[in-house]
């Protein structure tokens, strides 16, 4: 198919988000074009839960079947490359790839995700998404009534801390450095029996990606079985903030419930514009997003 191929929808990003949005249009008989960097930021789990009849699936299998089940769909083209630059033309929005080639398409969807900002510590990328976690709801149930550590501090850190007790009454919160919990926050953990750790991480011990225990600065080592932590992260890409749509304070595309950026002709779902990160939301959004760009598509030509 020609590179200038007359899109109805541009869809950036090959995961669940964004493949659960060609399903829904390609049902709908659109013309979709999904282009895909094959860099999904689940990539270093070996397994996924919570997806309905698909618990325990890794995640690339599960986005291996829909791309196999998108083969049933003619008008839905699914195209490795990377995006590295998207401009509005007359008709809709035109993208060129890292590779030369340019599509155009009427509406462009981004489901481009988030890149984790991984501190350095030793170990830590190492069992990022295996015994290093970001959500219990994906992954506590595997872990739980183990010891469990949470890294965080302050009222994000007493929060985690006390959403993990749930999975486990052997918790600990390792704040990485002098607390900044208050004083009614430390007496609540203690309560709980969650002991509060401020001496620094040095390194995370572990044998291929399972976490063995937390070595201090003090020198003495921690015993765990899953160490949870929530990290800085920025979008995966830059399009979405080249075109001119807004972020919300904590870095995320702003968009309304149908996926609607601030940029009219712009759709985001997934990870990029939602808390919840985890594969069965960012599905649930690509569907509905593709389902809304649809509606949009019809209002306009109808």
């Amino acid at each position: 198919m020609p590179s200038d191929f007359p899109y109805d929808v541009l869809i950036i990003g090959g995961s669940a988000a964004g493949l659960s949005a060609a399903t829904t249009l390609g049902r709908a008989r659109r013309r979709v074009l999904v282009l895909d960097a094959g860099q999904p930021c689940n990539r270093p789990a070996p397994h996924s839960h919570g997806f309905l009849t698909r618990d325990g699936m890794p995640p690339a299998q599960l986005t291996a079947v829909a791309r196999e089940q998108l083969g049933t769909y003619p008008t839905v083209v699914l195209q490795a490359g990377i995006a590295v630059r998207a401009e509005a033309h007359a008709s809709g929005y035109r993208v060129t790839t890292a590779e030369g080639a340019t599509y155009a398409a009427r509406k462009l969807l981004l489901a481009t995700g988030l890149h984790d900002e991984l501190p350095l510590i030793p170990g830590f990328a190492e069992c990022w998404g295996r015994s290093v976690l970001h959500c219990p709801y994906c992954h506590g149930y595997e872990v739980h009534s183990q010891p469990l550590g949470v890294l965080g501090n302050g009222d994000a850190g007493f929060e985690f801390a006390r959403l993990i007790h749930q999975w486990s009454p052997d918790v600990r919160l390792f704040t990485n450095g002098p607390t900044t919990l208050t004083a009614e926050q430390t007496a609540l953990l203690t309560v709980h029996g969650i002991e509060v750790i401020e001496a620094r991480i040095t390194a995370i011990a572990h044998e291929a990606g399972q976490l063995h225990h937390v070595e201090l600065a003090a020198g003495s080592r921690v015993p765990l079985r899953a160490l949870f932590a929530r990290v800085p992260f920025r979008q995966s890409s830059d399009l979405g903030a080249r075109l001119g749509c807004e972020l919300t304070e904590t870095g995320l595309l702003r968009c309304d419930e149908f996926g609607r950026t601030t940029v009219p002709g712009v759709y985001a779902a997934g990870d990029n514009s939602s808390p919840l990160r985890q594969l069965m939301a960012a599905a649930a959004s690509g569907m509905k997003a593709g389902a809304f760009i649809n509606h949009d598509l019809i209002a306009a030509d109808f």
